[in-house]
């Protein structure tokens, strides 16, 4: 049998990175080495080698950041990607290895590196929830959606912050050597195989709090009102505006749409009773304002990357396995 040639992975760290950013991104690749042979060989890149600081003090040795040989390039940036201009030799490395790497990818601000080499141009990306906006103005020809854990648009994947890089390289590891090995590796890191990418970054019941009196008045009667109808024009009285002037002040407050913010609302007052199994999907539908059980389907799909049914089907697995153990 012919000797299995391991693909080798990069990550490119920047001044100030965050290391969980880069071991979350890493060790799940380790693992995969450890549980099936030698699948990857791993290299810390920097423009210059040598030690680099981590924003939390730590100091990592790193290899200069040649790209022979690299089969995916992971951008690891730190927070002054975010808030300053990228440097050049940064951009020069990234831009590089788009026409050399099979795919490249990154974690939380890194994608502001992506940007700024012109590898997101036209392609829909992520980041960390609390930078999105800005990625958005710095690189209008990005198409960022910053809810999301990761999104992969052709060869170039990007991810929020933190945990997500997990997400991330699981995602690129079962591309590479299938379901089962991922499994394993999740079930080393004791995390879900795997989250999907389409999912939440965050829960909007926790983090809607805006700083607007009338807007948080109308999250409130939406909370306790999501079995009736939520128009557009019912919220604007609500908030005591005018409809345009609420869409955009809402818009302002929360980042979102107020359509998709009722639909993250309703989608998460529904998922615990899903489940849970105890009542049907059109009853729960009806219970929190979706007309049916088909409009709650495309509603967990746009907010959790799956449907009710899949829902509760792993969560029935779940239990059982608890049960079993």
């Amino acid at each position: 049998m012919t000797p299995r040639s391991p693909l080798t992975i990069g990550f490119f760290l920047t001044a100030d990175f965050v290391l969980l950013d880069l071991s979350g991104a890493l060790e799940p690749f380790y693992l995969a080495n450890v549980i099936d042979g030698e699948r990857y060989r791993l290299r810390v890149l920097s423009n210059a080698g040598g030690l680099i600081r981590s924003c939390e003090g730590v100091l990592l040795d790193s290899e200069p950041a040649t790209l022979e040989g690299l089969n995916t390039l992971f951008v690891i940036g730190g927070q002054r990607a975010a808030l300053y201009d990228i440097p050049a030799e940064q951009v020069a490395v990234v831009r590089e290895a788009s026409g050399q790497v099979r795919r490249v990818a990154s974690v939380c601000v890194g994608a502001f590196i992506l940007a700024a080499a012109g590898l997101l141009d036209g392609r829909r990306a992520t980041t960390h929830w609390r930078y999105a906006a800005d990625l958005q103005a710095r690189y209008p020809r990005v198409r960022v959606d910053g809810d999301r854990i990761f999104i992969r648009d052709g060869a170039v994947w990007t991810s929020a912050g933190i945990s997500a890089g997990i997400d991330l390289a699981l995602a690129l590891i079962e591309e590479d050597l299938g379901r089962e090995v991922t499994a394993s590796v999740a079930r080393h890191l004791v995390v879900s195989h795997r989250r999907a990418g389409g999912q939440l970054q965050y829960s909007s019941s926790l983090q809607l709090d805006p700083d607007s009196d009338r807007i948080r008045r109308v999250l409130s009667f939406v909370r306790d009102h999501l079995d009736q109808p939520l128009t557009v024009e019912k919220l604007a009285e609500i908030a005591n505006l005018s409809v345009r002037q609420f869409g955009r002040a809402f818009t302002r407050a929360t980042g979102s749409t107020p359509a998709k913010v009722v639909e993250r609302l309703r989608v998460e007052a529904a998922k615990p009773r899903v489940e849970e199994g105890r009542e049907s999907l059109d009853a729960i539908a009806r219970s929190v304002g979706f007309a049916d059980a088909d409009r709650m389907r495309h509603g967990f799909r746009r907010v959790l990357g799956q449907t009710p049914r899949a829902l509760r089907r792993d969560a029935s697995a779940s239990v059982t396995v608890d049960t079993e153990g």
